[in-house]
């Protein structure tokens, strides 16, 4: 009977760690089949990884980093969120950008700036915050290229902000869109204007 009990407590002893511990979150994180795991999110998710914590019914779904952290400790796993991220955006990885084709393209077209640019104060509410990760767009003659970025500040729909490329680190202009997303280049230029004239 003693070694039964010894052999069930050290099942459950064995058993704990694969589900435990610290993870990092990936720079890019995108899903293939529109069900967001642990193992989409994090590096290190190891027997979490196939825990399914999200539903992506469009190109991209936005996740709160408080849920996550909530989500990713039911499942023992130990996010310290260090950069202090207020929202994550995992996109579909059959439109996600190759990075460095991309990072080059971004580089070469968009402005850089050394911190954001307000446009008007008044606009609608806040759909992007400091620190959240943002898809940002550049669109010019049918060609749409796509970066994710860190937001460097705060910004509602129409107002400009600079974004900082996670893959090279520079900074670009851009201009809010919608939660989580922003334009730079041409259709930057253009939604400002637009919102400008009402």
């Amino acid at each position: 009977m003693r070694t039964l009990i010894l052999a069930a407590v050290g099942a459950v002893a064995f058993a704990a760690p694969a589900f435990a511990g610290p993870v990092t979150l990936k720079v890019n994180p995108v899903d293939s089949d529109g069900r967001v795991t642990l193992g989409d999110l994090f590096d290190g998710a190891g027997g979490a990884s196939n825990v399914v914590v999200g539903q992506r019914a469009g190109p991209s779904i936005v996740f709160e980093a408080g849920q996550l952290q909530s989500l990713a400790r039911q499942s023992g796993l130990d996010w310290a969120n260090p950069a202090g991220l207020r929202r994550v955006v995992v996109r579909n990885a059959a439109v996600a950008p190759a990075a460095s084709p991309t990072d080059t393209a971004m580089a070469a077209v968009a402005p850089t700036v050394s911190r954001p640019v307000p446009v008007r104060s008044a606009y609608a509410d806040r759909v992007i915050s400091r620190n959240d990760i943002v898809e940002v767009a550049y669109e010019v003659g049918g060609v749409r290229l796509t970066i994710s970025g860190r937001a460097e500040g705060n910004a509602a729909v129409g107002q400009r902000l600079a974004i900082r490329n996670l893959q090279s680190n520079r900074v670009i202009d851009a201009v809010a869109t919608a939660p989580g997303q922003a334009a730079a280049g041409p259709a930057a230029r253009a939604s400002t204007q637009q919102l400008a004239a009402r």
